[in-house]
């Protein structure tokens, strides 16, 4: 089974929530991650763009790749009850 190896700090710091690893990230370095980070303005985010925003949370959060979030999410949508969805 594949899972993320990369910097976990960094994705956290993306999404603006502590996804994983340590809660100083956001004290040392409280801006997104990249080159253009520490500036102030960004674009508004489009509704598409927020959704798949909160995928790739939930995503970072179990650690799991999209085939295997997808299977999950399909068998939850199949199962009769309360699946947490």
């Amino acid at each position: 089974m594949a899972r993320y190896t990369g910097p976990k700090t960094k994705v956290s710091r993306r999404y603006g929530v502590l996804l994983a690893g340590s809660p100083r990230a956001f004290e040392h370095k409280p801006y997104p991650p990249g080159m253009h980070g520490p500036k102030g303005s960004r674009r508004k985010i489009s509704e598409y763009g927020t959704a798949l925003a909160e995928k790739q949370k939930l995503r970072f959060q179990y650690g799991v790749l999209e085939r295997q979030f997808r299977r999950y999410f399909e068998t939850a949508l199949k199962t009769r009850g309360v699946t947490g969805l």
